[in-house]
């Protein structure tokens, strides 16, 4: 497992995340978003020679940091 991609993808999406405003997303639709970026990220498959999931991780990281900057930081 390779930490390059997921930890610079965290980074990214908090910082995307960050710059979400309130009114982007209702709370209910949170559901909705993390099944469909897990849908995406299966599809995409393991970045090329990873063999540790069968998912995108750095994808999966940056949804993770993308709720998280808007969680923590979120413009309102």
């Amino acid at each position: 497992m390779f930490a390059g991609p997921i930890i610079f993808g965290f980074i990214l999406g908090f910082i995307l995340g960050s710059r979400v405003r309130d009114d982007t997303f209702p709370p209910s639709s949170y559901i909705v978003l993390i099944l469909a970026l897990i849908l995406v990220a299966w599809n995409l498959g393991p970045f090329p020679y990873y063999t540790d999931l069968p998912i995108a991780t750095g994808f999966v990281a940056a949804a993770a940091g993308i709720m998280a900057g808007r969680i923590l930081f979120g413009r309102g």
